[in-house]
């Protein structure tokens, strides 16, 4: 049996390459934008006002354009005593051929966008799986998805079996006016059985300059745990205080040596009863070994979640296993607890207040930033007295 076939999963990339029909692909374009699942250019105001100032740019600058160049034409002609004929035309046919390749570009760019949302549906349909081409503000409790504004998520995949995971590109932006950034991150989104404390891997491998860390919030040192073997060659692992004994428990030799064979390359965050995968990149593309290698990452780890499922936080009170919270009367659940021997007792499902969320700091590089301004600013304050 093959190893899709065992975690429940199918692969099928035809959907990506295959050649497609432009027609069914132009209507199923239109459907999205009719059941608002994507916006249609002209049926929104940030289209409307794009074109109107598209339209203003072209004619004001081609009608200086175009003054520029017949007044030097004139001139040219008055010099000489003749005229040019054909170059006359020259600067209209300059406007007309930007007109064009701007038109062209804005068609290239539908087709292109129906195109992909036309493979990305028939891909997901190939697989189990449902698309959704846009959603605006996911709320998941990842690190990434609480940072700046404008935050939208695209091109999701969903799957359901043998449990819930979501592939998609994820955009949000920083700053404004001049120093307005957008960010682009792709993520995978794996459900859990039950919540776990707050863990990240930050791979070494995609660190910056260096070694800073490409993650959107910088964590405690102290909260660093060493593990066995070469996984602190691919991974800084990051739990915290007091949870060392339940990371060591989660994160088994087996389980590292997944982590390091199939995502080295990705950041991971366990936070709640959710496991993401990040990359500072485009996840979800028309790229077949992309989904190949996701595919294979998220088949890797699915077989060792069983063992995560269970996880108990012993800070929490114990409960009788035989009755789960809202299972039945509370005095039965309490009598029960009661004359159930103390190795039965188990705690419930969650995580206590401290293993929640990891204790955040400011990056180091911030600290080195605002050293070398104060430093100029310093030097550029004695800098006149200085000099004769």
């Amino acid at each position: 049996m093959s190893q899709a076939a065992a975690s429940g999963l199918t692969f099928d990339a035809r959907p990506l390459v295959e050649p497609i029909d432009r027609r069914a692909a132009r209507d199923y374009a239109k459907r999205l934008r009719q059941s608002g699942a994507v916006s249609s250019f002209y049926g929104t105001g940030t289209g409307i006002a794009a074109l109107v100032f598209g339209v203003v740019i072209v004619v004001v600058f081609g009608s200086v354009f175009l003054t520029f160049i017949s007044s030097i034409i004139n001139l040219a002609g008055s010099s000489t005593g003749g005229g040019f004929g054909i170059v006359t035309l020259v600067p209209f046919l300059v406007i007309a051929a930007v007109l064009v390749f701007l038109i062209t570009l804005a068609v290239r760019g539908s087709l292109g966008s129906q195109e992909r949302w036309y493979r990305l549906n028939r891909f997901a349909e190939a697989n189990g799986m449902q698309y959704v081409p846009n959603l605006a503000g996911p709320r998941l409790p990842g690190m990434i998805f609480g940072v700046g504004s404008a935050r939208a998520a695209s091109d999701l995949l969903r799957g359901e079996e043998p449990r819930f995971v979501e592939f998609g590109n994820y955009r949000y932006t920083t700053g404004s006016g001049k120093n307005r950034t957008t960010h682009t991150w792709g993520y995978v989104a794996i459900k859990l059985d039950v919540p776990l404390p707050n863990i990240v891997l930050d791979a070494v491998g995609n660190n910056g300059l260096f070694g800073a860390s490409n993650l959107t919030a910088a964590f405690d040192r102290d909260q660093r745990l060493s593990l066995e073997g070469d996984f602190d060659t691919y991974f800084s692992l990051y739990c915290p205080e007091g949870y060392e004994r339940d990371a060591l428990y989660l994160f088994t030799p087996d389980i590292m040596a997944r982590f390091v064979d199939s995502a080295a390359a990705l950041d991971v965050e366990i936070v709640d009863d959710w496991l993401f995968l990040y990359a500072e990149r485009d996840l979800s593309t028309l790229d077949p070994a992309m989904w190949a290698w996701l595919f294979s990452c998220v088949q890797a780890l699915l077989a060792k979640f069983d063992q995560w499922a269970r996880w108990r936080d012993e800070r929490l009170e114990p409960t009788a296993q035989a009755f789960a919270p809202g299972s039945g009367p509370l005095s039965v659940a309490t009598d029960a607890a009661a004359s159930t021997p103390p190795m039965m007792l188990r705690p419930p499902p969650g995580v206590a207040e401290p293993g929640r969320r990891l204790k955040r700091t400011v990056p180091w590089w911030s600290y080195v930033i605002a050293g070398i301004f104060v430093a100029f600013w310093l030097l550029m304050q004695v800098l006149p007295d200085l000099l004769p």
